[in-house]
């Protein structure tokens, strides 16, 4: 480990909630929400900060605080056009920072 503050690819890892929420969607599904993730750990900020910072996320994804006030707390990455999210918190702690996905969900 180094002592600066490392850069994307995060280490990404799935609460046992999320995994078993994610293990129980349907294949495609299960596909969307893994390319959300996959989205979320080469992100040069995972909290996707500033005006139209998700701009550059494929077509149905978006990205939002779950409360306005807490910019840097929870965060939400919404999947095929809404119908699917992972709610997630970045730690960025300088040596081994990752993010932590707390739900995996779809409808």
């Amino acid at each position: 480990m180094t002592d600066e503050f490392t850069g994307p690819p995060w280490q990404a890892d799935w609460t046992k909630d999320a995994e078993d929420g994610r293990n129980t969607l349907p294949e495609a599904a299960r596909v969307l929400a893994e390319a959300a993730r996959a989205e979320l750990v080469v992100a040069r900020d995972p909290y996707f900060r500033g005006i139209d910072t998700d701009r550059d996320l494929p077509a149905g994804m978006s990205v939002e605080p779950v409360q306005s006030t807490r910019p840097g707390g929870m965060h939400i990455i919404y999947f095929d056009w809404g119908r699917g999210w992972l709610r997630y918190h970045f730690v960025p702690r300088t040596a081994d920072p990752q993010i932590v996905i707390d739900e995996c969900f779809w409808q």
